[in-house]
């Protein structure tokens, strides 16, 4: 095991319509994708499609969607370690104008306590919130074990403060400040008095405000893509956590600032596909944005 990742299973329906009808309305959709789903979940097929293979702990119902993802795993090479449940998860995506409207169907009532897993040659931990219980035992033991914790903070969960005090880099997302009625600056604040090495607050066109390791405050921009090209911006954060994920194990030498450059990158061919499988990049489409985009900003 190079990497565990622990979150919540979705099946993605994403859809292109320019009506949403109403009553016994029907309209067709110009386009569609049906992929895997969940942030940590959408992280680790990321991690895997550039080259690292984590495991992965994630809900599965024993139902035709929960066979689906289990295709879907054995595609890319993950180990799954399931946490059963009744009901696959669904969301219902629509993207329109760089924004995204979501209908999830849920189900976290875990049946079975979280598997226990050897860790054995394990870099890296990367968390979403989702299986709090499993999360915070993980990121404990990844703690004390000197293993790399990350956590993608995409809104408030049970535990996420008493979570973020065994977390090295922690990214999080605008709603979480909205949450917690704190300003993105506040935010970092709140990330250090954490004990927190590395955090950030992605901003979306506005980029990613983060500190590093000695506390300086940093602001990454985001890539100037025209507007016409961005056709799904769900699932861009998770990808952006997969991919910094990925060059950390990659190549541990280099610099968060050099680790998020290239999550930058993977995170820009995301919102350019519609679905999430269709926006994992290769280290090739990672290339090719960079050399595109990397004069503009």
């Amino acid at each position: 095991m190079q990497a565990l990742f622990i979150g919540q299973t979705y099946i993605d329906v994403t859809f292109i319509t320019d009506h949403m009808p109403t009553g016994d309305e029907k309209h067709v959709a110009s386009d569609y994708a049906v992929s895997f789903g969940g942030n940590a979940v959408t992280a680790a097929f990321c991690c895997a499609k550039l080259g690292i293979v984590p495991d992965l702990i994630a809900t599965i119902a024993n139902d035709w969607l929960g066979r689906m993802f289990q295709d879907m795993t054995a595609k890319y090479g993950i180990s799954v370690h399931p946490r059963k449940v009744n009901a696959s998860s669904l969301s219902f995506i629509m993207p329109k104008d760089g924004k995204r409207a979501i209908v999830r169907c849920r189900d976290d009532a875990h049946i079975h306590p979280f598997p226990l897993l050897n860790l054995g040659n394990c870099r890296a931990l990367h968390v979403d919130g989702h299986q709090p219980d499993a999360a915070i035992h993980y990121a404990k033991l990844c703690r004390e074990a000197g293993i790399l914790t990350s956590l993608d903070g995409g809104g408030l969960r049970t535990n996420t403060h008493d979570l973020l005090e065994y977390i090295d880099v922690a990214i999080v997302a605008e709603r979480l400040c909205e949450q917690m009625d704190l300003t993105p600056e506040k935010m970092l604040d709140y990330l250090k008095s954490r004990g927190c090495r590395i955090g950030g607050v992605t901003q979306g066109e506005k980029g990613l405000l983060w500190y590093d390791e000695l506390g300086a405050v940093h602001t990454l921009p985001a890539y100037p893509i025209p507007r016409e090209r961005v056709i799904d911006t769900n699932g861009a954060g998770d990808v952006f956590h997969g991919a910094y994920v990925y060059s950390y194990l990659a190549n541990p030498a280099k610099s968060w600032k050099e680790h998020f450059e290239f999550a930058r990158a993977a995170s820009t061919f995301k919102i350019q596909k519609l679905g999430n499988e269709a926006g994992l990049p290769t280290l090739a489409d990672i290339d090719l944005v960079r050399q595109e985009f990397e004069a503009r900003v």
